[in-house]
């Protein structure tokens, strides 16, 4: 595998349409950063969820994903499986984010999810932030749609462990979805590490990169 470097990372922003997107999707990879670089300033944006018990959730939990960062969480209420009606409110939320951060990494679902939510946010982020890396991020559901990513972040043993049992300390309203459960969470780490020549691994797809091959 071709390992590339980010270069520094003093700035991230992750955004998911629900609460536990994004600790699904980059729970392993955040915790890795955050534990490698104590400070770094993580500007997180969730579209629904505001006002409820999941907003709760989602507040204990990028905070036990996030230790030692700067994390500044906002949650909205917009409807669950209705982004695309919103879409109005959906960018204008995305867009004021953009305009208190210029981050180093951006972490957003990506463009093929299935989870009409999901898709919708995928579309908008990068129109808010089009000079930036964005990742996107990967969540396992019935749809079948995670389809063949290009970058990965591998994982140590104790942090995909981590992970896994975060998401199950942090967010008991999931708990009944059949999906849920530490053998899908660990399995598709296991999946994406064999892929990169590790034990573990979170998996991203990416749109464009520029490179610099020659540096200065």
């Amino acid at each position: 595998m071709i390992r590339l470097g980010a270069g520094r990372l003093d700035r991230l922003v992750a955004v998911g349409a629900h609460c536990d997107d994004i600790a699904i999707g980059a729970g392993g990879t955040l915790l890795t950063l955050c534990l490698a670089r104590p400070g770094v300033r993580i500007d997180a944006l969730v579209l629904s969820g505001g006002g409820s018990e999941r907003e709760q959730e989602e507040q204990a939990a990028l905070a036990a994903f996030c230790p030692g960062a700067d994390l500044r969480l906002t949650v909205h209420k917009l409807p669950d499986g209705r982004l695309p009606a919103h879409w109005d409110e959906a960018k204008a939320a995305v867009e004021e984010l953009r305009a208190r951060t210029d981050p180093d990494l951006l972490f957003a679902p990506w463009r093929a999810d299935a989870h009409q939510d999901h898709r919708a946010l995928a579309e908008l982020a990068p129109t808010a932030f089009r000079d930036h890396l964005v990742l996107g991020y990967e969540i396992v559901k019935w749809d079948g749609d995670l389809g063949r990513p290009a970058a990965y972040q591998p994982l140590p043993a104790e942090v995909a462990e981590a992970k896994v049992e975060l998401l199950q300390r942090h967010y008991p309203s999931q708990r009944q979805r059949p999906w849920y459960d530490r053998e899908a969470f660990l399995g598709l780490a296991r999946i994406r590490g064999i892929e990169c020549r590790a034990r573990y691994a979170e998996a991203f797809h990416i749109e464009k990169v520029a490179v610099d091959l020659v540096g200065g």
